[in-house]
């Protein structure tokens, strides 16, 4: 069942009001449970109040008093954006990214902004300057990243949805690995607007939720054509499924590459078992294959760090943030003082390697060879949808939840969490995350892949195998 909806009907039928729920929110918000998580940086009952009695003057619309939390990479006016670094603590924006305009339009209130590893760049949460965040239901793990703490307070039921962002797989992999719906649309779909960027041809806000149901009545909402955003596609916003689609003549593609030999036996079970329920819901399953695959993570480890190195430029200390002088008191100890003591380890690193593949004599060799292979992925993509798949099944990510600490010495280990993600990042596909089995108690993430602008065909299929499939059974019981 949809909460999203339930509490819209709620306040339609005069059974609560956008003021029930802001206390309701804050009250789980002040849970200690819920400060355990760290998954929160910031948030306030003053503010909530402020959001009911706003939805209270405006009238109804489709997420009328439905409290988001918002990933702190994404600007609001109520509350400070950090994106999880020394060098904008405190930072108060100017205006509303477009995505929060169009929440609060539609009568959402904003409830939280939450924690995630510093400029979106991990795959654990465990690169905040302000601190990890745990595991709904395992404190010792990580919930993934770099959209953590959005995961997070939805999987603890401290709110229905929220809002991160991908680059390579940052909602996808910490949905599956906290049990809940993570949806990632085309690039293109949803205005970048205010969303503080990492990696510019590859950024996208994505949502998540506890049912998919949820989570596409927020997509519907923030979806569309933007002005403010020039990458933005001149489309109408994502439709709402009429309901889990007929999977009846339907072709669900497997593409090998995804299910390598040493994938964990307990995820493959998993998707095993997920994929005999499409059979059974009526879908021809087969084989395909996406040569390209392969090269995904170096590729995407190429491009993204370029794109910050370049992004990231704009912290100087001169212009906003974090300002700390040198000893030599010139503008270079100015730009080195304050990056030095506002990055932290893990953007300094990716700053190094992006500035690396961009500089002179190593160009061509790095970034535009990644970009070559970023086009023959995305045809791969283009050449299996051509040849009458309709969808993609894979897993979402190649283990459980790992512990807290695992790979934090061991970049490569931890970014090859991205494995399953990061091509569809590349190619610019929407693509869902949705549970479909747990190992001892851990969650586990089945991937749907849909062809460009697919949303709602997408939605409707994770529908259908949702209702079909139990997210909590033990996949090797």
């Amino acid at each position: 069942m949809s909460r999203v909806a339930e509490i819209v009907d709620a306040i339609r039928a005069g059974q609560s009001s956008p003021g029930a729920m802001a206390r309701e929110v804050a009250a789980r918000l002040a849970l200690a449970e819920t400060r355990a998580l760290n998954a929160v940086l910031a948030w306030s009952s003053d503010a909530l109040d402020r959001e009911a009695a706003r939805i209270d003057g405006q009238g109804r619309g489709a997420l009328t008093g439905v409290p988001v939390a918002i990933k702190d990479n994404i600007v609001t006016t109520e509350q400070p954006t950090t994106c999880g670094s020394k060098i904008l603590e405190g930072y108060v924006s100017p205006f509303d990214a477009t995505a929060v305009v169009r929440l609060r339009g539609a009568g959402a209130m904003i409830a939280a902004k939450t924690n995630l590893d510093e400029f979106a760049m991990g795959s654990s949460t465990e690169h905040s300057a302000f601190g990890r965040v745990h595991h709904p239901l395992d404190p010792a793990r990580v919930p993934g990243g770099s959209s953590g703490g959005s995961a997070a307070v939805v999987a603890a039921h401290v709110v229905p949805a929220a809002l991160g962002s991908e680059t390579g797989g940052s909602v996808r992999q910490p949905a599956s690995f906290c049990g809940i719906v993570g949806v990632k649309p085309t690039y293109g779909r949803v205005s970048r607007y205010g969303l503080v960027a990492f990696g510019s041809s590859l950024d996208c806000i994505s949502v998540f939720g506890e049912t998919t149901d949820d989570a596409a009545r927020i997509l519907s909402v923030i979806s569309g054509h933007d002005p403010l955003d020039a990458t933005t596609v001149d489309r109408p916003p994502t439709e709402m499924p009429d309901g889990p689609a007929s999977l009846d003549g339907m072709t669900i593609g497997l593409p090998q590459e995804y299910f390598p030999d040493d994938l964990d036996p307990g995820v493959r079970a998993a998707t095993d078992r997920a994929v005999s329920v499409l059979r059974e819901l009526g879908a021809k399953v087969k084989p395909v294959s996406l040569p390209h695959s392969r090269y995904a993570v170096p590729t995407y480890y190429v491009i993204a760090p370029a794109e910050a190195a370049s992004n990231l430029a704009r912290y100087d200390g001169a212009r906003y943030g974090q300002r700390v002088v040198g000893e030599g008191g010139g503008l270079r100890d100015l730009y080195r003082a304050t990056r030095g003591a506002g990055f932290g380890p893990e953007v300094r690193r990716r700053i190094l390697i992006g500035t690396y593949v961009l500089s002179a004599g190593y160009y061509d060799a790095y970034y535009t060879k990644a970009q070559q292979v970023r086009v023959r992925i995305a045809q791969d993509f283009g050449q299996v949808f051509g040849q009458g798949v309709d969808y993609l099944f894979t897993p979402t990510t190649p283990t459980p939840a790992f512990a807290a600490g695992e790979r934090t010495e061991d970049p490569v280990s931890m970014y090859l969490a991205d494995i399953f993600t990061a091509a569809i990042s590349l190619a610019g596909l929407p693509a869902m995350s949705l549970p479909i089995g747990r190992i001892d108690g851990l969650p586990i993430g089945g991937q749907l892949i849909a062809p460009a602008f697919d949303e709602t065909g997408m939605l409707a299929v994770g529908m259908a195998l949702e209702q079909a499939i139990d997210p909590t059974a033990e996949a090797l019981s």
